[in-house]
């Protein structure tokens, strides 16, 4: 395993692109109607100021949501002034109160207070924790909206900062693909254990103490120290969620002498369950891995939840990840194999990939197919084995090792040492040695950079949320490799990076180089603001 030099680090800011056109109204209309004998005066009292611009913490507002923006918040305006207000699970079309809870310099945010009138394309939510839990926040909302908010916010992103023409983007842009399989599609799940049990505010009065406060499940959304109690999940495979169930059945049980790990007291045992789902390759059918994360080694704590679990046929793996650090993260120090073997296999383009209990694999294994065919037609590898594919953000190798039987040298890199060991073993998993990775942080790159490969034919970027660092920019604008294509997870970012790549960037004297050829979305991960991007650069 080779490594890369590193030096400073200066990050480059994500932008909100819902910011930028909203900067200019007059006055905004509290909706709270008084009811008293006085009500001239209360009416007065409560009614903003007619030049007021600024809506003020615990005002309420009537609105109404136009889109899904950031995260997959509602984007509503104050009718009266235009003010942009953010809104946590308002989907498009509904009607309702809001009140402030927080301003943010050009936009505030509210929460949901009453809905007056349901959102355009409601669907009943098949999942009973949809209203509580954060994973699937658009799950009422029917799929053909959901895609068609995507593909809107995608393009608006691309206009108003990658700075693409309306005209331009006409040719460019293609439909989103979606997503064929909208439940059951995640092949990793992470659950926490916790000390304290999440309740919405109609039953907090029923809350309890002791054992019967413990919960297993998902964190509720903005708390990090509650725990929303789970029996199933709809995303996952239906072995994992036996798996839940069966851990769910006893893990309470005083008997065992079991407890969550308490984020406060730094106290517990149980951190984590980590349900990973592959496919044995010789039959195709289901292979499941269950890696629990405790705070220390204690194996025949463990005995009874491995005994119950293992009874479950597709289970053939269970680990057990020591994190013995405060945080609750989970990620171990030390690993152990408490039942059968230490990994699990997954098919992706053919190949053959081997996935531990901390491989980082595409969720969405289904779509992945249908997103690497993407990225191997926008490569264009004439298949002659004459070109050369530099590969940044690697991960595990899956991109690079899908191209590299039509490449000449895949040459990948990634931060992660762990990601590159799994990357090496992948490409002697499936004969491929043809393919070379480095680990190294690509937002610390220097001169030296680049002298250890040849020129390539080809870029391949898939960067995390944060997208590209300048430097990195400087360094593909330098390079000027015939193609780069772009896979981005945030389409903010893309956007940015795609003016830096195109137009430069007039302050720091950079000069941009490339044309934007293509644009494909991908919904990699349905019912949740998530939206994945394939963009082909040619160089002009």
């Amino acid at each position: 395993m080779a490594t890369m030099p590193s030096h400073g680090l200066r990050h480059v800011a994500t932008m909100r692109p819902w910011l930028r056109s909203f900067r200019s109204s007059t006055s905004v209309a509290a909706l709270s109607s008084p009811s008293t004998e006085d009500s001239e005066q209360a009416e007065s009292k409560d009614k903003p100021k007619p030049n007021s611009y600024f809506p003020k913490r615990g005002q309420t507002l009537e609105l109404v949501c136009e889109s899904l923006a950031f995260k997959g918040k509602g984007l509503c305006r104050v009718s009266e002034t235009g003010f942009v207000v953010m809104c946590d699970r308002a989907l498009p079309g509904e009607r309702f109160i809001g009140r402030v809870t927080r301003r943010k310099g050009t936009y505030a945010e509210v929460t949901k207070v009453q809905t007056i009138s349901p959102h355009w394309d409601f669907v009943d939510a098949p999942c009973e924790y949809a209203s509580y839990c954060g994973g699937c926040k658009t799950q009422n909302l029917s799929y053909e909206a959901q895609i068609r908010a995507k593909e809107h916010q995608v393009r608006e992103l691309v206009i108003n900062f990658g700075k693409v023409s309306h005209t331009e983007l006409e040719s460019i842009m293609k439909p989103i693909v979606p997503c064929d399989i909208q439940f059951r599609y995640r092949n990793k799940m992470e659950f926490s254990f916790g000390s304290q049990k999440w309740l919405p505010k109609e039953l907090l009065n029923e809350r309890q103490d002791g054992i019967e406060n413990y919960a297993l499940g998902l964190h509720a959304p903005g708390f990090f120290d509650k725990v929303l109690h789970v029996d199933k999940c709809l995303l996952q495979s239906e072995p994992a969620d036996m798996v839940l169930a069966a851990v769910q059945q006893c893990w309470r049980d005083p008997q065992l002498g079991l407890s969550p790990y308490d984020v406060y007291s730094h106290a517990g045992f149980l951190k984590h369950l980590m349900l990973r789902t592959g496919r044995n390759v010789r039959t195709g059918l289901p292979e499941l891995m269950v890696n629990f994360v405790t705070s220390s080694y204690k194996p025949e704590l463990l005995k009874p939840l491995v005994e119950r679990i293992t009874a479950i046929p597709e289970v053939v793996s269970v680990m057990n990840n020591v994190n013995t650090s405060v945080g609750n993260t989970s990620l171990g120090e030390v690993e152990y194999t408490l039942y059968g073997k230490s990994s699990i296999t997954e098919t992706l383009r053919g190949l053959t990939f081997q996935i531990s209990a901390n491989s980082f694999f595409q969720t969405n294994t289904h779509q992945a197919e249908v997103l690497y065919k993407l990225i191997e037609d926008c490569a264009g590898l004439r298949g002659e084995g004459s070109e050369i594919v530099l590969d940044l953000f690697c991960g595990t190798g899956t991109i690079g090792l899908t191209l590299a039987r039509r490449a000449k040298h895949v040459y990948g890199y990634e931060i992660i040492p762990q990601a590159i060991a799994d990357a090496c073993l992948n490409a002697e998993l499936n004969g491929i040695r043809n393919a070379t990775f480095v680990q190294g942080d690509l937002n610390k790159i220097d001169e030296s950079f680049g002298n250890n490969f040849p020129k390539p034919d080809i870029v391949i970027s898939d960067p995390n949320r944060p997208g590209m660092h300048m430097k990195l920019i400087k360094f593909l604008l330098k390079l000027k490799a015939s193609r780069i294509v772009y896979v981005s997870c945030n389409p903010a970012t893309c956007a940015r990076d795609l003016d830096y790549l195109c137009n430069g960037v007039v302050e720091k004297n950079i000069k941009g180089c490339y044309k934007l050829t293509s644009l494909q979305p991908v919904d990699m991960f349905p019912h949740t603001p998530h939206i994945e991007c394939v963009c082909l650069l040619e160089l002009c």
